[in-house]
């Protein structure tokens, strides 16, 4: 049968039409120029995808703040990170982070039943934590979160389980012939925004320690002819651009939010949001590194990834494909016993009170069901921040 060249057109014509509905966003499009005129630094958004984004985006009714009563320490047994909050103040909190991770369980989904104080449940020992993890990023890192902060909510806007974490990418075991699977190019993946640049964006980036420091790693253009430890190669640039485009889709932005479109690496250049940024990409291997990873063992296992991995955080967990998350509702000023100080955060993986087992007195269960005493069986391999809430 011969295939007539009309009959290509059309068959091509198709295929661009169902290409253009499914990657393509509907007119109107939304531009607004913050950069100066004739540099190209503007921002262009969908009004669809802002209005469909913006009830998921809304900070939830706060709790009237309580401010009074004896340290919680001095009434509740195992009190450990916020023994001086004042009683009420501390059943507030709590009250608010039922709210936000676990609005269907209840104070059950950490605590057991009858016994408070106890620490079998791995999810009082995470969510102990996680308070720290907030007071951290609150007090050390206004360079990043400024006066917005953060709360649990932030993240976990009602689920147990933050919706938007990442794991690491794992290699496939099949011969993958062309593929460039050294580099995890050539398969495309959510993480890279669908772009056939590297498929895990995150694992170079967002934790652990690289040779040289991260900003080593971060580079599009080269100084020397020759190697010479230099990274900034061609393979270099494809991570560095994976992971630019995972920024871009987490804040519903374009580049030119941060970069001035002719001159990407010119820092004078740039708008002031790419020194907020820098200071993000900094506070988020910091937050992997020293509360999440070092809590591998507590979580349960059908909560890590296929490689064993403890579900870790990049700038879409807290942002949600907005530039400022919630929108940018100061939540934290509302419980400033989650500001600070910073020595309540205890950051130092090592911490022999991290998880609750440096008291093993409150992993025993007084009062509890012995369906749910296995929770309790095998400890954090590396403990991280003090017993109790």
């Amino acid at each position: 049968m011969r295939i007539t060249i009309p009959l290509v057109a059309l068959i091509a014509g198709l295929a661009l039409a169902v290409l253009a509905v499914l990657t393509l966003q509907p007119p109107p499009a939304h531009i607004v120029q913050n950069g100066y005129r004739g540099t190209g630094i503007m921002q262009v958004s969908s009004p669809a995808a802002i209005a469909a984004s913006f009830a998921m985006n809304q900070a939830p009714a706060v709790v009237p703040a309580v401010d009074a009563g004896p340290p919680a320490g001095s009434i509740y047994k195992n009190v450990q990170v916020l023994k001086n909050v004042p009683a009420a103040a501390f059943a507030r909190i709590m009250v608010s982070m039922t709210q936000w991770v676990a609005p269907k369980q209840g104070c059950n989904y950490c605590h057991v039943s009858g016994n408070f104080a106890s620490d079998a449940k791995y999810t009082k020992r995470v969510a102990r934590r996680m308070i720290q993890m907030t007071i951290y990023t609150n007090a050390v890192w206004k360079s990043h979160v400024k006066n917005v902060g953060v709360t649990c909510y932030t993240c976990h806007r009602g689920n147990n389980n933050p919706q938007y974490v990442w794991f690491k990418g794992v290699e496939s075991p099949h011969a993958t012939g062309m593929v460039e699977s050294q580099t995890g190019e050539a398969r495309p993946s959510l993480a890279a925004d669908g772009s056939s640049l590297p498929y895990d964006p995150f694992t170079p980036f967002l934790v652990g320690h690289p040779k040289g420091g991260v900003n080593a790693m971060i580079n599009t253009e080269g100084t020397t002819a020759l190697p010479n430890d230099n990274r900034m190669s061609i393979q270099q640039t494809n991570w560095t651009y994976a992971l630019m485009m995972n920024f871009s889709t987490s804040l519903g932005v374009n580049c030119e939010f941060c970069h001035e479109s002719r001159n990407f690496a010119s820092w004078t250049e740039s708008t002031p949001q790419r020194v907020t940024a820098y200071y993000g990409l900094h506070m988020v291997r910091a937050l992997n590194n020293d509360y999440m990873v070092p809590l591998t063992g507590t979580f349960a296992h059908d909560l890590l990834g296929p490689d064993g991995d403890v579900a870790k955080i990049d700038c879409s967990t807290c942002h949600q494909g907005l530039p400022k998350p919630l929108y940018g509702a100061k939540m934290a000023a509302q419980f400033p016993y989650l500001e600070g100080p910073a020595s309540l955060a205890d950051a130092n993986p090592a911490s022999p009170a991290a998880s609750g087992e440096a008291n093993p007195a409150m992993i025993t269960m007084t009062s509890a069901p012995a369906a749910v005493s296995p929770a309790s069986a095998t400890p954090a391999p590396a403990p991280t921040g003090q017993s109790g809430k």
